[in-house]
C-alpha cells in the first residue's frame, strides 16, 4: 500500500483506504474516491495531481493525494 502521489502515471490502481478527518474523507468521497474504486494518475503538475476517477478527470493537491492509499 502506498500514497496515490507515488503511483506510476497511467497505471490503474485500486483505492485501499482514505485517511484524514471526517470532512476530508467526505469531500474525497463526493469527488468519487471510495475504497475499492479505481483511480489512475494522468499527470503531476506543480504539486497538483490530475487523476481519472469514475470516468472524470479531477485535480487534487499533493496533500490530498497523500491521504489516498492505493
Amino acid at each position: 500500500m502506498m500514497p496515490l502521489n507515488l503511483a506510476v502515471p497511467g497505471e490503474e490502481n485500486v483505492i485501499k483506504k482514505i485517511y484524514g478527518s471526517p470532512e476530508i474523507k467526505r469531500h474525497l468521497e463526493n469527488l468519487g474516491f471510495v475504497a475499492g474504486g479505481s483511480v489512475s494518475i494522468i499527470n503531476i503538475l506543480n504539486g497538483n495531481v490530475i487523476v481519472k476517477v469514475k470516468e472524470a478527470r479531477i485535480a487534487i493537491d499533493d496533500e490530498m493525494a497523500r491521504k489516498i492509499m492505493v
